[in-house]
């Protein structure tokens, strides 16, 4: 493994089955968080799937701009053909780990709608809400973030996070 691939998605809610990915970031790094490539789009949703989101949705997704720009988002397939090529340009003979905060809700829509992109993916992820746990309650270190709610950022967000928790760890 060379690579972590930092993933994290914008939802219409958290039920997989029925609520839909809005936006996507990518950002693939070396193994010591040096960015080497990075991707993020907005996903084209019918007008159903936006009346139907929760009121922290409405809110924040309205808040982000994101709600705005889900009308003139690219097909989902499309999105999910274009992260599957940023996997191959790196990673071509293997299954790649995903990485993120409770990147196991992003994989849960991964499996329900971009069932190819799946395939691609290690069954192994780093959760960076694990070190949170740890961190938090056991430590008393806490990372002060920004809550922007937009895909890039948070991930970019996430990145410098699991980096504040390891600076505590002593090898």
């Amino acid at each position: 493994m060379k690579y972590l691939y930092w993933l994290d998605m914008e939802m219409s809610g958290l039920d997989h089955s029925k609520e839909r990915i809005l936006e996507v970031a990518l950002v693939v790094t070396d193994l010591s968080f040096h960015i080497v490539k990075e991707y993020m789009t907005v996903v084209y949703q019918d007008n159903e799937v936006l009346k139907g989101m929760d009121t922290w949705c409405v809110e924040h997704h309205g808040k982000s701009g994101l709600t705005a720009k889900v009308p003139n988002g690219k097909p989902e397939k499309e999105v999910e053909q274009e992260l599957i090529a940023i996997i191959n340009e790196f990673s071509p003979q293997e299954k790649v780990i995903l990485a993120g905060n409770s990147i196991g809700q992003d994989r849960k829509f991964i499996d329900q709608w971009m069932p190819n992109l799946a395939q691609s993916l290690h069954y192994r992820m780093l959760d960076v809400s694990s070190f949170k746990i740890v961190y938090e309650n056991l430590f008393n270190k806490r990372y002060d973030k920004k809550h922007k709610h937009r895909a890039l950022e948070d991930i970019l967000e996430s990145i410098e996070e699991l980096k504040f928790y390891l600076q505590f760890v002593s090898v």
